[in-house]
């Protein structure tokens, strides 16, 4: 049996006809921008979370559920983005999404400052709006290149991702520069900002056309697909990890190597880098060898490095380094399994299925961080069973993906 990567390619004519549009890198860095400032609002609770932990007194638990609660909605919510994107286009939906986003910042630092738990937690919840900045630039950015450079195109809107790295890193910094309430205004004010740039620079791709019925009908057969539901569960796993790691690190840090807010926001700031810049770089191989390949790669390193992190390195160097493999490794799973949606998803269903799959990959990231806080064990200091489970997720996930291929490879014949 052939072990060649058996993801359907477009032939030569069809690629010679689709070709980059002119002004695909303008727009394309644009929504990448958009993308970044949106991921720092959506993940402007996770840096704090120690603090707040400190301020209210939230056990192990109760923070897990405080850091997670923005990505529940932006799970869920990436679903009718999704399908909207497909109506009113992708440079819309950003716009309406950041300026949402805005005054949810000022509300999180209001529930900060009255030392609100509930409160926080609600503002939390309407918060992960932010989180669907994601579905709403993937078929946006994907829609400017041809389907054989779409790896790329998807790998570098992904690198939006890098929000989290400079939430991570500079929201305590600018938290003790400046105090609590001036660090919000100032990333609400950048969110109003990003939105007027979008507003006056961005344009829809020409081959873009808005999808004016059937919206529903597009949802209902993206989710009849089997490949729609197998490349959830991948994205899950790889999407999902880089989220709940991305917002329980610092939490994590504190826990097992007793790092300050500031050390802990660093080093969560170092594995969000890594795994942004290796997702382009798995849609580029993707390109190449096909996303099944990358996939592969990725999940057998999660499986391995997850089970190392369990052992409790000792830092800084050793722990540091698993840390930033493990982020590499996400990052090109991210890449490989977007990279799979372009070259699945049937014309005019890019953002419904993209929608479904993305909100898989959220709602991978939502509940790793409660599980970590119900399970952690004070007394041993550890994290094991949550690691464990993660070890066996992306086995299962190995298992998939190989499977997944082989089918295709026989149908092929």
């Amino acid at each position: 049996m052939s072990t060649r990567d058996p993801s359907p390619r477009p032939t030569a004519g069809a690629a010679a006809q689709d070709t980059a549009r002119p002004g695909a890198a303008r727009n394309l860095t644009l929504a990448t921008l958009a993308s970044v400032v949106g991921f720092w609002g959506w993940t402007v609770i996770a840096p704090l979370g120690t603090r707040y932990a400190h301020d209210l007194g939230l056990n192990a638990a109760q923070t897990g559920a405080l850091v997670a609660m923005p990505v529940l909605v932006g799970a869920v919510g990436r679903v009718p983005v999704g399908v909207l994107t497909d109506k009113f286009g992708g440079r819309r939906l950003l716009i309406l999404i950041l300026v949402l986003t805005a005054p949810l910042v000022l509300l999180v630092a209001l529930a900060g400052s009255l030392k609100s738990y509930g409160l926080l937690l609600g503002v939390g919840f309407f918060l992960g709006v932010a989180g669907t900045v994601f579905t709403a630039g993937i078929p946006f950015s994907a829609a400017w290149y041809p389907k054989t450079r779409q790896g790329f195109a998807t790998g570098i809107f992904g690198m939006g991702m890098g929000g989290t790295a400079l939430s991570a890193f500079l929201t305590p910094r600018l938290v003790t520069a400046f105090g609590y309430w001036p660090t919000h205004v100032i990333i609400a004010v950048l969110l109003v900002v990003t939105a007027a740039i979008v507003f006056f620079f961005m344009r829809e791709s020409p081959t873009w056309t808005p999808v004016t019925h059937g919206s529903f009908g597009k949802l209902v057969a993206a989710a009849r697909m089997p490949v729609t539901w197998q490349l959830c569960f991948l994205y899950a796993v790889v999407f999902g990890g880089f989220v709940s790691f991305s917002t329980y690190l610092p939490t994590y840090l504190r826990d097992i190597y007793s790092f300050d807010l500031t050390a802990a926001g660093t080093r969560t700031a170092g594995f969000a880098l890594a795994a942004v810049i290796a997702r382009p770089i798995g849609g580029i191989i993707a390109d190449r060898i096909g996303p099944r390949s990358v996939v592969l790669v990725s999940l057998a390193g999660v499986a391995v490095l997850a089970f190392v992190v369990n052992m409790q390195p000792p830092p800084e160097v050793p722990t540091g380094l698993t840390f930033l493999a493990m982020a590499a490794a996400l990052g090109l799973g991210t890449g490989g399994v977007f990279a799979w949606v372009g070259r699945q998803a049937p014309a005019g269903t890019v953002g419904a299925v993209t929608g479904v799959v993305s909100a898989a990959g959220g709602l991978g990231g939502y509940f790793p961080p409660l599980v970590m806080g119900a399970t952690y064990n004070a007394q041993q200091h550890s994290y094991a069973i949550g690691l464990l489970l993660l070890v066996a997720t992306a086995l299962v996930a190995l298992v998939l993906a190989a499977l997944m291929g082989r089918s295709r490879a026989v149908q092929s014949r």
